[in-house]
């Protein structure tokens, strides 16, 4: 099964470490020094087209994981997953 997370990009459920809500997360010093760690190295992918609401790190095939960027809330991709629901 497969995770749409925005803009035509999807990523397999099998390669999803965690989802994550913007808002609450990146209050966290530790989060928004990660966030900025992953952008300097190219590891962060902004399919949110807009004010991202929440953040998927994903494996990536060879190398670090990747953070997705995605408009839609966690919530939503949280949902998504547990339901099978890949759109």
């Amino acid at each position: 099964m497969y995770l749409h997370l925005g803009q035509s990009v999807v990523v397999p459920f099998r390669d999803i470490i965690g989802i994550f809500d913007m808002d609450n997360t990146t209050s966290s010093h530790l989060t928004r020094r990660f966030l900025a760690q992953a952008e300097r190295e190219g590891r962060v992918v902004d399919v949110s087209g807009d004010l991202p609401k929440s953040f998927a790190l994903c494996r990536a095939r060879e190398g670090p994981a990747v953070v997705y960027l995605s408009q839609l809330s966690a919530a939503t991709l949280r949902g998504r997953v547990e339901s099978g629901t890949f759109e």
